[in-house]
């Protein structure tokens, strides 16, 4: 992988690239049942792809990367594999945040933490104040998140602000609830990709994804590597976004955007 120093200049706006892609990072307990081994041995395997797609995330020019990690529903998964993952978690920061690092990658956790254990919190902390100024990748993992809770707690920050007299219900429109979200100082997913071949959104960054393009893979998370990650980023590439509009406005459009991005 290519260090921060290889980089002389940031890659030119192409909308042909997702500047943000959000992943559902699906099938680790399907995989190690079809080898016969338990589940968080899925788990395990699926970090060697999570490095696998942010390099390639560097590579391709991708700008910001949302990996679904924990959802607020796995608590009700069996302890000890609770219990695992959060071991995981915490043995991936200490081993992944320095790489992070070197490689010039941001990284910050979205959700609720303080569900998590203190020494866990803490491991977060150190791991986003490492690498809080870097700016080749954003690397956002979503960890106790549930996008029903995002949209949740930004309408409780919007009742105090009401409630203060700061705001007036009139006021309230979709910039200053999106600004409360959890990530406002990022774009809104372009690609959103679930691997291991469910085709559902599982409460995932549900109002930050409204004009996403989907893309569903049956290959399972532990085998996600950078070619099958490729592929997902040339479907989109091939892809005509509207947002809206007819495709005949789009084609008018894009190239006026690319002209004033590179101008």
């Amino acid at each position: 992988m290519e260090t921060a120093s290889d980089v002389a200049h940031p890659p030119v706006f192409d909308p042909r690239v997702p500047r943000h892609v959000a992943i559902i990072m699906d099938g680790n307990g399907r995989w190690a049942k079809q080898r016969g081994r338990p589940r968080t041995a899925g788990h395990r395997e699926g970090v060697k792809s999570v490095r696998a797609v942010v390099e390639e995330s560097v590579r391709r020019g991708v700008e910001t990367l949302t990996l679904f990690a924990f959802s607020s529903e796995n608590w009700r998964r069996p302890r000890t594999e609770v219990n695992i993952l959060m071991e995981l978690f915490m043995t991936a920061l200490r081993s992944e945040a320095r790489r992070l690092n070197e490689n010039g990658v941001c990284l910050r956790v979205i959700g609720e933490r303080g569900a998590f254990p203190e020494k866990l919190q803490q491991r977060i902390a150190e791991a986003e104040a490492l690498t809080a100024d870097n700016t080749r990748l954003n690397l956002q993992v979503a960890a106790n998140y549930g996008g029903r809770w995002d949209i949740v707690q930004a309408v409780r920050q919007l009742a105090l602000d009401v409630q203060a007299g700061w705001l007036d219900p009139s006021q309230i429109d979709e910039r200053r609830l999106a600004d409360r979200l959890s990530f406002p100082d990022l774009p809104e997913p372009d690609l959103f990709i679930r691997t291991g071949g469910e085709q559902r959104l599982s409460n995932f960054v549900l109002w930050q994804s409204a004009y996403s393009e989907l893309y569903f893979s049956d290959v399972l998370w532990p085998d996600f590597d950078a070619a099958a990650y490729g592929q997902a980023l040339d479907d989109y590439a091939r892809r005509q976004r509207r947002f809206g509009l007819t495709g005949d406005q789009v084609e008018q459009t894009v190239p006026a955007l690319v002209d004033s991005c590179v101008g």
